[in-house]
C-alpha cells in the first residue's frame, strides 16, 4: 500500500490520516526514520522507555540483595561503604 505525504516548510512531513491511524500515531509520538538500501527511506513508530535513576540507597539494596556467595557479598559490602552508607542498615538477605 502506497501512500503520498508532503514535505512542507522547514522539512515538516504531514502524513495522511489513514497512514497515523494505521501505526497508532499521534500529536508527539516518536518516529524512527531510516534510510532504505532501495534509495528510499524507512519510517517506523519507536518508543522511548524511561531510565530509571537509582538513589545510593537503592543501589546499596540492590547490590547486597544480588551477591551470590560470600567473596561478592563481602565485595558488596565495600562498595556500599563507599557509596557513604552502612552496609548494616540496609535492609537486605545475605546470601
Amino acid at each position: 500500500m502506497a501512500d503520498t505525504a508532503i514535505i512542507g516548510k522547514r522539512g515538516t512531513l504531514v502524513l495522511p490520516a489513514p497512514v497515523r491511524k494505521r501505526l497508532g500515531l499521534t500529536e508527539g509520538s516518536l518516529v524512527l526514520i531510516e534510510d532504505d538500501p532501495g534509495g528510499g527511506i524507512r519510517l517506523r513508530p519507536a518508543a522511548a522507555l524511561p531510565v530509571e535513576i537509582y538513589s545510593p540507597e537503592r543501589r546499596a539494596e540492590l547490590l547486597l540483595d544480588n551477591a551470590v556467595d560470600e567473596p561478592d557479598y563481602q565485595r558488596a559490602r565495600r562498595l556500599v561503604r563507599e557509596l557513604g552508607l552502612d552496609p548494616d542498615a540496609v535492609v537486605h538477605q545475605r546470601p
